[in-house]
């Protein structure tokens, strides 16, 4: 019998279950937690005062500020996320090397998949039969199935 495994998942946490029959309970095979995810946001960007962000311009005295380039290709946030999804996907990775699964469903909030999607290699993207952009990250197995179960429905 075919094995899926289940990816719930969001920018902080993915749970990710194994279904080997429809009839048994969801088995939680992992629990990810981004190391991000438990800190403040002070505690992340921690960027103090630079002459260039200063009130009034430079050294508080109303001068012109000079011209600031620089601009981030991603927020700290997006780089984390990034990260988390490189991490699940790495596991993932290991997963199907070691033939836990045949399938993959991906369940993820809409920004949070289109992260994971782009850190899959081209042997998860064939095992994914699911792609659904919903968060139920904090849901449990029983809530899970259901969700997926009524989204099967209606397609």
């Amino acid at each position: 019998m075919s094995t899926t495994w289940i990816v719930s998942a969001d920018a902080g946490r993915a749970r990710i279950f194994a279904e080997s029959d429809p009839q048994q309970p969801l088995q939680e095979v992992e629990d990810m937690v981004s190391a991000n995810a438990r800190l403040r946001d002070a505690d992340i960007n921690t960027d103090g005062g630079s002459p260039t962000a200063a009130p009034q311009g430079i050294h508080n005295t109303g001068g012109a500020t000079p011209g600031k380039l620089y601009e981030p290709n991603q927020t700290p946030e997006q780089h984390d996320a990034e990260r988390f999804a490189k991490d699940v996907c790495a596991f993932l990775l290991k997963g199907h090397q070691e033939q836990r699964f045949q399938k993959l469903t991906l369940v993820a909030e809409p920004r949070f998949l289109g992260v994971l999607r782009a850190q899959l290699n081209d042997q998860l993207k064939q095992k994914v039969d699911l792609e659904l952009n919903k968060d139920y990250s904090h849901s449990n197995a029983h809530q899970l199935r259901e969700q997926l179960q009524a989204h099967k429905a209606k397609s």
